[in-house]
């Protein structure tokens, strides 16, 4: 989940440019990467935590006796099992789609770590919003029969549920997975108390694996499962020491009445090479032995969880791959000989892109004007203007991109100038060089949001340009509160975004609870409003805040990983200070890989 946190570098023909002509100069020079979020893409989450508990119980389940109904562990655990390759016939799929896909998301709110389920329920229904209209409540709210008002179900299983945690999920719940028809996809655990509560023997006649003989230790390595095949993509899987709760490994079964089990996903451990199934379906369950939502990437494992809901949710999606592009960082201070340039280009190979204008530059501490303050408007600056002009004419759709796209008179994190800075939350960089989310600012409310996007709006219009048709939220973060205030203003975000928690719920676990997020294909998000995706980043050939550097390959590469969602985008930006260059090959890279570029506006 990385993004550009600063703007362009000093150079080309900004250095010509003078002061006393009433030019400004280039925004600021510091690059740095950072994810949504922060690394993990939890706020306010301690995850060493939550996975020493996933760990230690585990452990403790496994040491516990088995009930003498449960199926051998020395059942055999491939053989029978179905070629990856065969998804598209496996179990539920065969069912007509639904007109208006409904989904119904549960999740755990029970345990010491009981928050992290509205987190990872957020994102689940995000995703699901892709599809149609999203319902989501804690599991301990299901009743009998619930499951058949919806076209498929998401449980979110966050909170182990073994020892010294009871279990929090009725049994209504279990029944009904096991008996109905309708699709299921189970993330992570307490898969085992669905085996237990049904009966090992049913579950197993039903489904060909046993959950409870299947745990996160093979031979004797948890946190080492480092890659998943899905869809002939090969996905990352990046964890930090410590943080990882495990991967379950499913116990598939082989012989006269086990039905078939199909891997859709393939696991590696790269500590003793083994490979299991990541995601296994059979009859109505779809089991996905983690919940991929924390530590993802461009190219991540998450973006197989992102195409299975299609089996559940529009089974009949025919195979498209569309690409999507933004320039960046627009402001009163950029080149319009470099704007012009870009537009020429694009133009030359017929490719539709957002320009994302942030209409009002400052500089508050002088730091690239020798000390002293500046803020310059478009207004000041017609030569930019009449380039954003010459860009909108050659197929550049307006977006906004905040208003000054940084905060007041101080560091936040670096240095107060735009382009640099966040201008709706609060960072720092900490000790180790990473950026750290601290909340919202002082002053968030809706009015004051919504005094910073009408003032955003004016400058435009001032201008003499158009009301930009979409917004990106500077450097991706912003309050809940600010989040529905741009919905009321802008048909659509293009970005990743926060979400907090009590968005479901009500309780809120404090205002730096969230869980950040970013999408292969457009979503109406729980905020209600719709989000157009970019998912495989930007190009930064500089290393910064313990991010590497991002080059074309780098871009071309996750877009290669994203083939694997079937009706999927690669969606990157670019900032236009730099050369044409790099553009071009990440441009023809993502073209040959069969990708067709889209406007913004057209989705």
């Amino acid at each position: 989940m990385i993004l550009l946190l600063v703007a362009a570098v000093l150079g080309g023909t900004f250095l010509a440019w003078s002061a006393q002509a009433g030019s400004v100069p280039p925004p600021g020079h510091r690059h740095g990467h950072e994810a949504v979020g922060g690394r993990s893409g939890l706020g306010s989450v301690d995850l060493k935590g939550w996975a020493k508990e996933q760990i230690s119980s585990d452990k403790e389940r496994r040491a516990q006796p088995r009930p003498k109904t449960a199926v051998s562990p020395t059942a055999a655990r491939s053989g029978a099992v179905t070629a990856v390759t065969a998804v598209r016939q496996a179990g539920f799929v065969r069912a007509a789609a639904a007109a208006d896909p409904t989904t119904l998301v549960l999740y755990d709110t029970a345990g010491p770590y009981g928050r992290l389920g509205e987190l990872y329920a957020m994102a689940a229904a995000n995703l699901a919003g892709h599809f149609g209209t999203v319902t989501a409540k804690p599991v301990q709210q299901y009743t009998a029969g619930m499951i058949g008002s919806y076209t498929a179900v998401i449980y979110i299983g966050s909170t182990y549920y073994c020892c010294d945690v009871p279990d929090a999920i009725p049994a209504a719940f279990y029944q009904d997975v096991s008996t109905s028809t309708k699709p299921v996809i189970w993330m992570g655990a307490n898969i085992w108390n669905m085996a237990n509560s049904v009966g090992t023997a049913q579950f197993t006649q039903r489904y060909g694996w046993d959950p409870t003989s299947s745990y996160y230790e093979d031979g004797g390595s948890v946190g080492t499962v480092t890659q998943v095949t899905y869809r002939n993509q090969t996905l990352t899987r990046k964890i930090p020491a410590g943080q990882d709760g495990g991967v379950l490994r499913p116990n598939i079964l082989t012989g006269p009445g086990y039905p078939e089990v199909t891997r859709l996903a393939e696991g590696l451990d790269s500590s003793n090479g083994h490979t299991f199934g990541w995601a296994v379906r059979s009859a109505n369950l779809t089991y996905v032995g983690e919940i991929p939502f924390a530590y993802v990437s461009e190219s991540d494992r998450v973006i197989a969880a992102e195409d299975l809901l299609f089996d559940a949710l529009a089974p009949a999606t025919a195979e498209r791959h569309r690409a999507m592009l933004r320039l960046e960082d627009i402001s009163p201070a950029s080149d319009p000989a470099e704007l012009r340039t870009m537009a020429d280009y694009l133009y030359a190979q017929k490719i539709p892109y957002g320009i994302n204008v942030i209409p009002v530059y400052k500089d508050p501490k002088g730091t690239y004007n020798n000390g002293t303050a500046q803020t310059v408007t478009l207004v000041q600056r017609p030569q930019v203007v009449s380039a954003l002009k010459y860009m909108l004419a050659r197929g550049a759709v307006l977006m906004d991109h905040g208003y000054t796209h940084q905060y007041g008179n101080v560091a936040n994190p670096y240095n107060g100038v735009t382009g640099d800075d966040f201008e709706f939350y609060r960072a720092h960089v900490d000790s180790a060089d990473n950026v750290v989310y601290d909340g919202p600012v002082a002053e968030d409310s809706a009015l004051w949001a919504q005094g910073r996007v009408a003032a955003a709006l004016t400058q435009f219009t001032l201008a003499g340009l158009p009301k930009p048709a979409l917004w990106t939220t500077p450097h991706y973060a912003a309050s809940a509160a600010d989040y529905k205030v741009i919905s009321s203003n802008f048909s659509a975000r293009l970005e990743r975004s926060l979400y907090f928690s009590g968005t479901l719920g009500g309780n809120s676990a404090g205002p730096n609870a969230f869980i950040g997020q970013f999408f292969p294909y457009v979503v109406k998000d729980v905020y209600g409003t719709k989000v157009l995706p970019e998912n495989i980043g930007n190009y930064e050939p500089e290393a910064f805040n313990n991010h590497p550097a991002r080059l074309p390959a780098d871009l071309v590469a996750s877009a290669k990983a994203n083939l694997a969602v079937r009706d999927g985008f690669a969606s990157f930006f670019y900032h236009p200070y730099y050369p044409t260059q790099p553009l071009k090959d990440t441009v023809d890279g993502i073209k040959a890989l069969g990708y067709t570029f889209v406007s913004p506006t057209s989705l």
